[in-house]
């Protein structure tokens, strides 16, 4: 028997869940560890523009890795594919539209989608494609997975209940006050095993109002483009729920600095690919993109609070 009375915990959410039918896993890097495995893959081919947790894992499953550079256009440049070597694809803020994936799909066949960026894009049929939950809405956990390879392994399931911490304070009080412990909690996947989706995450992704997320992230995406699409070095569509926006600009570091100053956090993803020196562009391309942020917290006041501060710079 459960227990019966006592003090009442946190409500149970019942409204739909995006990507309800997929395997749902702790984190990201442990979608493509389960495939790494599921799949027996020995050879994978990585973007140059990418952090190094993905190539930790290709490690840690003792997976081959070589890596190809991207365009302007974030679609890959120069593929040689070998014959046993899949090729990871990442769709940077939402700009890989579907018939674009269907190419690459039925170019090179072994493909693996990275959704990170793109979470309201659904799946191709037959193409392995993962999500993370944490980049797109405040939950300690969680990660979807596409795939018709099924791991035959026992997985436990993940606990997040010390884990919200930091959430619950960037609720009432500032981000900086908790930045290092959400800096923690993401350092915590770099170790932890596959595990399923924790049962406190599950239940706030059953929580949200999709549409009206969806609806707020494309807005406000469209108004920064309308007003800086003139001096963004990158064409960009607007995708449907959209991560953030990627302003291409001279003196990145210099203006992402700025804007720290006025609150305005502005990350840089890639860091260890300036540090790496893996290619000159790649490299340009880490350090003067600005990812601005475009989330469901924001409205239209936000957007143009952020586009005073650019006005200086730009």
């Amino acid at each position: 028997m459960t227990e019966i009375g006592g003090y009442i915990e946190l409500d149970k959410y019942a409204l739909p869940m995006l990507h309800e039918g997929a395997i749902s896993l702790n984190c990201g890097r442990n979608c493509l560890a389960y495939l790494l495995r599921a799949r027996k893959i020995k050879k994978i081919l990585l973007p140059k523009f990418l952090c190094d947790s993905v190539s930790s894992v290709c490690g840690r499953e003792r997976v081959s890795v070589d890596f190809y550079s991207v365009g302007l256009n974030f679609m890959p440049i120069d593929i040689d594919l070998a014959e046993d070597e899949w090729l990871y694809i990442v769709n940077y803020y939402g700009q890989l539209g579907q018939d674009l994936l269907w190419e690459l799909k039925e170019k090179y066949d072994r493909i693996i989608v990275d959704h990170a960026q793109a979470y309201f894009q659904m799946p191709l049929k037959g193409v392995d494609t993962l999500y993370t939950c944490r980049k797109f809405f405040g939950v300690p956990d969680g990660a979807f997975l596409y795939t018709e390879s099924i791991l035959e392994e026992e997985l436990p399931v993940d606990v997040s209940y010390d884990r919200m911490h930091f959430l619950c304070g960037r609720f009432e009080r500032e981000a900086s006050e908790f930045y290092q412990e959400y800096v923690g909690n993401n350092q915590l996947f770099e170790n932890e095993p596959i595990k399923k989706m924790s049962a406190l995450t599950r239940n706030l992704l059953h929580g949200i109002d999709y549409e009206g997320v969806k609806e707020r992230r494309s807005s406000n995406y469209r108004y920064l483009h309308k007003h800086l699409m003139d001096v963004n070095k990158l064409s960009l569509s607007v995708p449907q729920g959209a991560f953030m926006y990627p302003l291409y600009i001279e003196n990145g570091m210099e203006i992402r600095r700025n804007l720290h100053r006025a609150k305005i956090y502005v990350p840089m993803l890639w860091p260890n690919v300036s540090e790496n020196g893996r290619d000159e562009s790649e490299c340009d391309m880490a350090c003067n993109i600005l990812p601005l942020p475009i989330d469901q917290r924001y409205g239209k006041a936000e957007m143009d609070y952020i586009l005073d501060h650019l006005k200086v710079y730009l």
